[in-house]
């Protein structure tokens, strides 16, 4: 029996088909609203004047400057600086981007994260700036819709607007009291609290801000259009605002990329009577190339631009959100590449270009370089997901689909801006080769409900297009392969239906391939496979993957693993995927995607910060869960004086007749019922149970694989630890540690003190000791101000359950040197749930995280010192 869904799956599941039904209505009433008309009417209207053309460039400039202001209030509001060239990176691109595929494929709000993640932002200050620049927006509508319909500014018009009119005086007044009550909290609470959570605001001097920024941005964006309509119109400006803002929140509300159709629609049905329809649908056209398309080009030339190293080194230093969002930039561009390219193969070439070409090209290279260049367009749409996924097939077949496409637009109706476009997308893709570097199939993975709808979403306007630009055309069966310079409606349906077969096979291709990969523990054959890796893995956890209780995904070379377990929602991978760092960024896109499918939550449990850029890339952030000690064994002397009590320990359990010895691999199996008899009155007097994931347990195959150090006197064991042993000597660790009743005082520190002095002479270089969970946390400025203040409640008033601050000074008196360790996962409200799963996973169970005795080594990095 399948689980109930929950009202938020449900909605993310919703939300494409609304898309569909929105757009699919706004053709539906485009198709009405021009039926009267003829393609050619839009093509003579849009010879628009260069003075328009330039005005509308200019408040376009003027409102991505302001939409700066967001980032500037925001970092105020977190109280953190940053150099205004990384806010206005992170703004112009996150909204260039949002524009475009908002509300499906990629928000603004999600780029903002993913710049802001990659530059050391913890998750809950990138989440606060997000909602911060989220919020703007929509204070911005609630005054702009208080202020502009009080006016009534719709009561004057034409009946198709004063049906709309008569409601704007009740949207006038809600917009007004939910603002009121907004800022009126804002000023008589700051810090509200809804159930356990409690929220900051920001003051009224910066709610103020957001609300100035966001009303100038949108007047800016509305002027934008506006002068691009025909004058002598006697449309006032404010009239058209409000006709604006119900166009833009249909828009957004329609969960349709950027808008597209829902936008247009709207605007012609509400202006329509003013504006005559051939004047307003050119206007919108160049509208959306203006506003929306231009600035994504002008990113992917400043993206281009970066990679010209002799041009540009002033540059790269100071545009990190471009290497960051170069991906996703790609990917926007390449789609509208597609789109440019199924929407030129629609519709008539430009005027006199054809007789051009006549002159220097056959017929049957025009022909069949219109019907491929619509291929090739349909064939970009799903390879932009590709690129997203920073996929090297994606980029290496890109790259040829863009060079090709070029130069069909050439030679299938001369179309220079159109080749123009594709050639900066691919001036900026050639030199990212290494941005780009999973060797993952195309074909392997699923598409996607959002990008299959916006794949179909464009094949859909092309269709439309089509029919509309040849509607007065005869395309009966004798004509539909007629082949003729100038029998541009059989053409374009010919490419129209070639794209539409394209598209539809490769969708129904990518949602029918079946999830790769799932959450069954690793069988006999997976342990054997990783054997061979783990043998040349620097880092001791490694060696965790023989507890045989986690699910394992391979890389395609078989070079690298990645152990993982499911706890609700939450895919957690324990440690770094192991292996070469190749090797190493593949597997955790692919458990990335693997949680995607199954609409989970990916996370990486204890990571070093090393790997940031990694895990930015993947949208996860990394919060703080204690410091890991290693000793440094070269400088590790029994005779300091800082190493006093273990020297004493030492000499007081070899006078008593307790020696060390380090058991081979072989001899452990003879062991195992002595290490048993250990383990179970450790158990007993801990009055605890075995855990899981992280924390070892007293299993006797996975003993087998390593050298166990005990503590004996005479031929009983008192106490016992198994061994890890690390590639090339870097690392040497414990894992599962255990004694008997019947160790003395100190037999750990005996123990320990011979296994590093044995380590030493060895020659290795670190002993890992393992984490002190929440050890610094409260003290790290990179991490989250509620996840520090969490922490200090846990270490203050948690030492009932666990040992925290004990468990820090008994490892500290070996004087390591201390790395902070992270998790990895994705911020905001997700966080709590991913921590409360880890948390599960490694207590063994629900229960086990509030049992009373437990050990805090359940949130160690695999080194389980449950003894300690």
């Amino acid at each position: 029996m399948k689980p109930k869904l929950s009202l938020t799956q449900v909605l993310r599941r919703a939300a494409p088909l609304l898309g569909i039904v929105s757009f699919g209505l706004a053709l539906w009433l485009l198709q009405r609203s021009l039926s009267g008309h003829r393609y050619q009417e839009l093509v003579a209207a849009a010879r628009l004047p260069a003075s328009s053309l330039a005005l509308s460039m200019a408040m376009t400039i003027a409102g991505y400057v302001v939409l700066m202001g967001y980032d500037v209030l925001a970092f105020r509001f977190i109280g953190r600086p940053l150099a205004w060239r990384s806010m206005a990176t992170a703004s112009f691109v996150s909204n260039a981007l949002g524009n475009n595929l908002g509300n499906i494929l990629v928000t603004g709000a999600a780029v903002r994260y993913w710049i802001y993640s990659s530059i050391g932002l913890s998750a809950l200050q990138t989440t606060r700036v997000v909602a911060f620049c989220s919020l703007g927006f929509w204070l911005g509508i609630l005054f702009l819709s208080a202020t502009v319909f009080a006016a009534d500014p719709l009561n004057s018009a034409a009946s198709a607007v004063q049906v709309i009119g008569a409601t704007t005086s009740m949207l006038s007044a809600g917009s007004a009291l939910l603002l009121t009550g907004y800022l009126t909290l804002v000023a008589l609470r700051r810090r509200p609290r809804l159930g356990a959570w409690r929220f900051e605001l920001p003051t009224l001097a910066l709610t103020g801000g957001q609300i100035s920024v966001a009303a100038i941005d949108l007047c800016l964006m509305a002027a934008a259009l506006f002068v691009l309509l025909p004058q002598g119109t006697g449309l006032g400006y404010v009239e058209f605002l409000a006709v604006f803002l119900l166009a833009l929140l249909a828009g957004v509300v329609s969960q349709v990329p950027g808008g597209l159709g829902v936008f247009e629609t709207v605007m012609m049905s509400l202006l329509a009577p003013r504006v005559r329809l051939p004047d307003l649908a050119a206007a919108l056209l160049a509208f959306r190339a203006v506003y929306y398309v231009l600035p994504l080009f002008v990113g992917v030339a400043l993206l281009a631009l970066r990679s010209a190293s002799d041009l540009s080194g002033w540059m790269k230093q100071r545009s990190r959100a471009l290497a960051v969002l170069s991906p996703h930039i790609l990917a926007a561009a390449t789609f509208v590449c597609g789109a440019v390219l199924l929407f030129s193969g629609a519709l008539p070439a430009a005027e006199g270009r054809l007789q051009w070409l006549d002159g220097l090209l056959a017929l049957p290279l025009i022909e069949g370089s219109h019907f491929i260049a619509s291929l090739v367009g349909v064939v970009l749409l799903p390879l932009a997901r590709g690129l997203q996924r920073r996929l090297e097939a994606a980029w290496g077949l890109a790259a040829v689909l863009l060079a090709v496409g070029a130069l069909l637009s050439l030679t299938k109706g001369g179309d220079i801006e159109e080749a123009l476009i594709l050639g900066v997308a691919l001036a900026a893709l050639l030199p990212l080769r290494g941005q780009f570097y999973r060797r993952s199939s195309l074909f392997a993975e699923p598409l996607g409900r959002g990008w299959v709808v916006s794949v179909g979403m464009v094949l859909a306007a092309a269709a439309w297009l089509s029919r509309f630009a040849h509607a007065h055309a005869d395309l009966a069966d004798d004509t539909w392969w007629t082949f003729a310079l100038h029998a541009e409606a059989a053409r374009s349906a010919r490419a129209t239906v070639g794209a539409l077969a394209i598209g539809g096979l490769v969708a129904l291709h990518r949602l029918i391939i079946a999830p790769r990969g799932t959450a069954r523990p690793a069988s006999a054959q997976d342990l054997e496979r990783a054997q061979a890796i783990v043998e040349h893995a620097v880092w001791t956890y490694a060696n965790l993957v023989f507890r045989g209780d986690k699910s394992l995904l391979f890389s395609e070379a078989g070079d690298a693993f990645v152990m993982y377990a499911r706890q609700g929602r939450s895919w957690i991978a324990m440690g770094d995927p192991v292996g070469p760092d190749a090797s190493v960024r593949e597997l955790a896109w692919r458990l990335r995607e693997l949680a995607d499918r199954h609409d989970g939550w990916c996370a990486f449990f204890e990571v070093r910060p090393e790997r940031r850029a990694l895990y930015a890339s993947l949208g996860l952030s990394l919060t703080p869960l204690g410091k890991e000690a290693r000793v440094k064994l070269s400088t590790f002397c029994i005779d300091q004086p800082a190493h006093k009590g273990l020297r004493h320990a030492r000499a007081k359990l070899a006078r008593r007749g307790f020696e060390f010895e380090l058991l081979p691999r072989e001899a452990v199996p003879q062991a195992l019922p002595a290490l048993s008899k250990v383990s179970e009155a450790w158990l007993a007097g801990k009055a605890t149970r075995e855990k899981g994931f992280s924390n070892a347990s007293f299993d006797a195959p996975y003993l087998t694989h390593f050298p166990v150090a005990v503590v004996r006197r005479g031929a009983e064991i008192v106490a016992f630890a198994n061994v890890w042993l690390g590639a090339g000597k870097q690392e040497m660790s414990i894992d599962l540690m255990r004694h008997s009743p019947k160790a003395p005082n100190g037999a750990m520190d005996f123990l320990f003190s011979e296994l590093m002095l044995w380590g030493r002479a060895q020659g290795y270089a670190w002993f890992n000791l393992g984490v002190a969970p929440l050890y610094g946390v409260a003290s790290d400025d990179s991490s989250a101000t509620l996840w520090r203040h969490a922490a200090q409640l846990l270490a203050r008033h948690g030492e009932h359950f666990y040992n925290f601050t004990g468990l820090q000074r008994y490892k500290a008196k070996f004087q390591p040197e201390w790395t902070m360790l992270y998790l990895a996962s994705p911020a905001g409200l997700a966080l709590p749930q991913v921590l409360l799963d880890v948390a599960a996973l490694t207590a063994g169970g629900v229960l086990g995280i509030v049992a009373k005795g437990q050990s805090a080594e359940r949130f160690s990095p695999a080194l389980c010192r449950e003894g300690s």
